[in-house]
């Protein structure tokens, strides 16, 4: 049964709902407040009502308990995130922790609302700085802390402890899109010109990168066993990652559709077999120091490379022969920007980046799809050329067929004369 208490001008009720694992009571509190102008039975009346909906809504487990956002959101990480999200999510959850706990942490999660929320993702937006670079923030930043809160909320209602997600109403401004830092025609000239000066492993990853879009994940977790030389062929299977707490591990493609296989020109393979021979000659001269994991590229002893080490190497690069750094992801943007630049449909250019929907390949690449679209009319002109010929004929057997009809030059121009205004 719920008891009621009077405090000042305002009325607790409380609900007891059983105990917990420890054997501490559990209860469930609110305060209703009487309208002004209520009077005694009036507000009796109103006070039994509130009771009997709060139980209610208690009993059914509709009711958070008093716990704070953080306290939550840290058993959200145990029981669900540390099981269902992939090592990498986890961490990344964990660094949005920083600006969401300061921010809402320390309030009960039945009594944050849609503006408590609000006014954190429009200070991120408007105020907020980059804790490494001082920059400001990004919408996409401000999207991924939303998101954590809201998975949070999501858990606690699924858990039977809330009826609703204020997240749903909170909106985060849009933004202009930006286009993506993508590697010139000239200086991806300069990469070539220069390449031959750097390591094999750095020649083969720059390349091979290029020719086949593939993410910085999956280029780390080919393994030798993956290249079907006799073919062509270069399957992707897996990816190798990595976080502080587990250090390089392998993992599966980011989703279903990004585990596909990819076909190569002669170039790219004979480079991969002068690659292969160069890494058994070192691991021979290595011997027992060297560790067989079957990867294309490693540390000096064979261990899987650190995700870090191409980023460095690349931007190493880049300074050393003199063109702009446009991070390691940009060479994957390169490959699809070329696709598209040739003419090869969105479903293609979709299956051949891995993503798991055709949408997102719209989404990321959409300028360059509208700048295809706009080749269209030339393309359109050119097979139509043909159109061309039959209007100049048409237009010589028209000027043929006027000849010999005016008795003379002078009859011919007054007759143009009266073309011209009207006559």
């Amino acid at each position: 049964m719920a008891t009621i208490r009077k405090r000042g001008n305002s009325y607790q009720i409380r609900v007891s709902c059983g105990y917990d694992t420890s054997g501490n009571q559990v209860v469930q509190t609110m305060t209703w407040k009487p309208a002004d102008g209520m009077n005694k039975k009036q507000i009796e009346k109103e006070l039994q009502k509130q009771a009997i909906l709060f139980e209610d809504k208690c009993m059914k487990g509709q009711v958070t308990a008093n716990i704070k956002f953080q306290d939550f959101a840290e058993q959200w990480f145990e029981e669900y995130a540390k099981v269902n999200l992939r090592p990498t999510s986890y961490a990344r959850m964990k660094q949005l922790t920083k600006r969401v706990y300061p921010a809402i942490g320390h309030k009960r999660l039945d009594k944050i609302t849609a503006r408590d929320i609000q006014k954190f993702v429009t200070d991120m937006l408007v105020n907020g700085k980059n804790m490494n670079t001082g920059k400001p923030l990004s919408r996409k930043t401000a999207v991924h802390h939303l998101s954590f809160i809201s998975d949070v909320f999501s858990y606690a209602i699924r858990m039977g402890m809330l009826t609703d997600n204020p997240c749903r109403r909170v909106v985060v401004p849009k933004s202009e899109q930006e286009e993506k830092q993508i590697y010139t025609l000239d200086e991806v000239k300069t990469l070539y010109e220069h390449l031959r000066d750097e390591p094999m492993k750095y020649q083969v990853y720059l390349l091979l990168s290029i020719y086949s879009g593939f993410r910085r994940s999956e280029m780390l977790g080919l393994e030798w066993k993956d290249i079907d030389f006799e073919n062509s062929l270069i399957h992707v299977r897996r990816t190798s990652q990595y976080t502080k707490e587990k250090g390089i591990y392998t993992d599966t493609t980011k989703t279903r559709k990004s585990k596909r296989v990819s076909k190569f020109p002669p170039s790219i393979m004979n480079l991969l077999k002068q690659f292969k021979t160069e890494q058994d000659k070192e691991a021979k001269q290595l011997g027992t120091k060297w560790e067989d994991h079957d990867r294309l590229f490693t540390k000096w002893n064979g261990a899987p490379m650190n995700p870090q080490t191409p980023f460095e190497w690349l931007q190493g690069y880049c300074e050393r022969i003199g063109i702009p750094f446009r991070n390691i992801h940009s060479l994957r943007h390169l490959h699809a920007s070329l696709l598209i630049f040739e003419g090869v449909d969105v479903v293609a250019v979709s299956a051949d980046m891995g993503h798991s929907v055709v949408g997102t390949t719209l989404n990321l690449y959409s300028h360059m799809f509208q700048e295809a679209r706009a080749r269209n009319c030339d393309a359109i002109s050119n097979a139509l050329s043909f159109t061309n010929e039959v209007k100049a004929k048409e237009e010589k057997h028209s000027e043929d067929s006027t000849e010999g009809t005016y008795e003379d030059e002078d009859e011919q121009e007054e007759e143009q004369f009266g073309q011209v205004f009207g006559a």
